[in-house]
């Protein structure tokens, strides 16, 4: 407190005698081991400030102690000691932000990945910020299409959601999320993807996937992957948010997914153990649902008074066994507006994606939809469920009556339907289309393996024979009665394609 006073005594007297003055408040490092460093002589230092080193190393306060203070290093070169001196700098951690990261590759503290110069332009934005407040929020009615049959027809994301992909390692989550991205090739929202934990190889698997099936100058990724340190892999989701909020401020749209934030838990939960928090649950910290919390609550449609942008978060949670009740998926499902699951029994039977559609939701509904899927896809979930329902008793050999045995070859052909292959999303026409060819009994006839196929042929011919009720689909995403009775009218007397 002495030193404090002292400090603002020498400032008051320096501007009184009009000159500047720039004082550096310097500590000594007490100890440094696994990314955390202790540091003693920083009573003024501030949660989550930027702290130099001698040696050209930085990092970020995490705790704030009687005697001491515990820094999380966001850059080493190995050679940090004991003794060593630590400077204030005044400066809350930030990541730069702007359109000059369109196309690029960072890391968690803005450095660039992909082998280019630092972009110019950039404005720091800080990496922990306050959550739009509820006043500047607006309604989520804008869709944000992922291009995923099964996803746009039956659990429609909004601008400004949040919706979790959760699921067992393997099962498809990283695919949804990267169609999700991909198909933003032709809408007005910037996607930003922040990878965590990930093992480089599929890093670059992935980034390479983007560039070559989206738009890159659309997108910007920020990447943590395994080999860096626990600081990076804790910062990378916040940088990756700063980045979409810049965006969001100018009233635009994005898209920021979180790759995966189980990796993300649980190197905040070895930061935490490293900084000696007392540890809770499967040894967490107390505060395991308040990152989280503050990081995902960041995700908000604004008002048009506040420039009516908006951030809309996929946030990828991993179960074990399908086990959705453990620690970190139950505390993501109830902060998140709604989740995808993904089934390991689904995928291991052929259905991609495998999404299980018994216990998926999306608590915006139908207002996130334009009105032509809305029109088609009303009874869709309704229907399938029953489909998966009777489809159980054919397993015991029942004998079925006519009525029942439709059902099941109708419910089969639209879970044919509702396949498709990674990296290729589908746009609103070809998904109206194909559940208009599905329900309207066209491919209950069809085998298996050429459902895919005749309904590509079949959407096709719709679109040729009736060409402006497609182009009103297109720019309106509104269809009438008597435009919906022309296309059913056009695949009841085309019937099966050749």
């Amino acid at each position: 407190m002495e030193a404090a006073l002292f400090l603002k005594r020498i400032k008051q007297e320096a501007e009184q005698a009009s000159f500047s003055v720039r004082i550096y408040e310097e500590g000594t490092v007490i100890s440094v081991g696994d990314g955390i460093v202790r540091v003693a002589g920083l009573g003024e230092a501030k949660l989550y400030e930027l702290i130099d080193f001698e040696n050209g190393d930085s990092g970020i306060v995490f705790d704030l102690y009687r005697d001491s203070i515990g820094i999380v290093l966001t850059s080493g070169k190995g050679d940090l000691k004991s003794g060593s001196r630590a400077f204030k700098t005044e400066r809350i951690a930030s990541v730069n932000a702007g359109e000059g990261l369109l196309g690029r590759v960072v890391d968690a503290v803005g450095r660039p990945l992909d082998g280019g110069p630092l972009p110019g332009g950039l404005i720091p934005y800080p990496v922990e910020r306050t959550a739009p407040a509820l006043i500047q929020r607006d309604f989520v009615r804008a869709s944000l299409y992922t291009g995923i049959k099964i996803i746009d027809s039956m659990f429609p994301i909004g601008r400004g959601q949040r919706e979790l992909l959760i699921g067992d390692p393997s099962t498809g989550k990283t695919s949804i999320a990267i169609d999700a991205i991909i198909n933003q090739k032709n809408s007005g929202v910037i996607a930003v993807y922040a990878v965590i934990g990930q093992k480089k190889s599929r890093v670059l698997k992935t980034i390479e996937d983007i560039k070559r099936h989206g738009d890159m100058s659309k997108t910007v990724i920020v990447v943590a992957d395994a080999s860096d340190s626990f600081g990076l892999q804790y910062l990378a989701p916040y940088s990756a948010t700063a980045i979409a909020e810049y965006f969001l401020d100018r009233g635009k749209d994005a898209l920021i997914v979180y790759d995966d934030l189980t990796k993300h838990s649980e190197a905040y939960r070895s930061l935490s153990l490293l900084l000696r928090r007392p540890p809770g649950r499967e040894a967490f910290p107390g505060d395991i649902f308040f990152i989280h919390s503050r990081l995902l609550e960041r995700a908000a449609k604004l008002h048009e008074s506040y420039g009516g942008g908006s951030i809309t978060a996929l946030p990828i949670v991993e179960t074990q066994q399908g086990r959705i009740s453990s620690y970190i998926p139950t505390n993501l499902i109830s902060i998140t507006d709604g989740q995808i699951y993904l089934d390991a029994g689904l995928f291991n039977n052929g259905m991609r994606p495998a999404i299980d559609v018994g216990r998926s939701v999306s608590r915006i509904g139908g207002k996130a939809q334009v009105q032509a899927m809305r029109a088609v896809s009303e009874r869709l979930k309704i229907d399938y469920s029953r489909f998966l329902e009777l489809e159980v008793f054919t397993k015991f050999g029942t004998h079925l009556e006519e009525e029942t045995a439709r059902l099941i070859r109708r419910g089969k052909s639209l879970r044919e339907m509702l396949k498709q292959p990674p990296l290729h999303p589908f746009s609103v026409v070809d998904i109206v289309l194909s559940i208009l060819a599905a329900q309207s009994g066209l491919l209950d006839s069809v085998e298996t393996i050429d459902v895919e196929e005749v309904c590509a042929e079949t959407t096709e011919k719709i679109k040729q024979a009736l060409p402006d009720i497609i182009e009103v689909i297109n720019n309106t995403g509104k269809i009438s009665e008597r435009e919906l009775d022309s296309i059913k009218a056009c695949l009841d007397s085309q019937g099966l394609p050749k």
